[in-house]
This record gives structure tokens, C-alpha cells and sequence, in this order.
């Protein structure tokens, strides 16, 4: 059973940058092309929107209104892939996922982690 549970700071000042991580266990993010893991959020009162994602082969692909704010970097030793958003707005406020997604949609998901910007 794979498992993934984000983790970072809930609250960002505006202009900053939200880092957050994802470990996963259960299954390893370096096996296997098939398997994009990713980040997903979900603002207050609005649906999912993909972030972006990397592969085992650590290469990685982002949403095109996001891709130049956004970073996606993965730590193989540690089975952790990290999310960092640059120069945050409150508009970013929004609960963070992580998930694994294979061709039929996402398969596994984290809880998900409120995340603020505010001063």
C-alpha cells in the first residue's frame, strides 16, 4: 500500500516562497516511469488544479499558468519529492496534495495540507 504525507510550514508571507515535501512509502519514486508524482491544490471554494510533477527518471512537467513560479525536485534517498512556489500571493492559499497519478487519474493521495499567505 503506498502512502504519501505532505509536510511544511501552514502559513507563508506574501512574496515568499512555500516549500513544501513529500514522503512517500510503500513504493519507491525511482522504479518506475509509469507512475507521475505530482502536486496538486485546491483553493477555498474552487476545484483542483495540477501543479506539476516529476517521474522516476527525474524529469519533471508544470502547469503552464504556474511553470514560472514553480520548482519540483525529488531526493531518491530519502523516497521525497519537494514542491517549492516562488513569490506567493494570497491567491495561492490552498490546500496542497500530493498524489501519485498514473494514466487512469490518480491512484494515491496524501491528506493534503492547508497552506496560508498571508502577513
Amino acid at each position: 500500500q503506498v502512502q504519501l504525507q505532505e509536510s511544511g510550514p501552514g502559513l507563508v508571507q506574501p512574496s515568499q516562497t512555500l516549500s513544501l515535501t513529500c514522503t512517500v512509502s510503500g513504493g519507491s519514486i525511482a522504479t518506475n516511469d509509469y507512475y507521475w508524482w505530482s502536486w496538486i491544490r485546491q483553493p477555498p471554494g474552487k476545484g483542483l488544479e495540477w501543479i506539476g510533477a516529476t517521474t522516476y527518471g527525474g524529469s519533471t512537467d508544470y502547469s503552464p499558468s504556474l511553470k514560472s513560479r514553480t520548482s519540483i525536485s525529488r531526493d531518491t534517498s530519502k523516497n521525497q519529492f519537494t514542491l517549492q512556489l516562488s513569490s506567493v500571493t494570497p491567491e495561492d492559499t490552498a490546500v496542497y496534495y500530493c498524489a501519485r497519478i498514473i494514466p487512469a487519474g490518480p491512484d494515491y493521495w496524501g491528506q493534503g495540507t492547508q497552506v496560508t499567505v498571508s502577513s
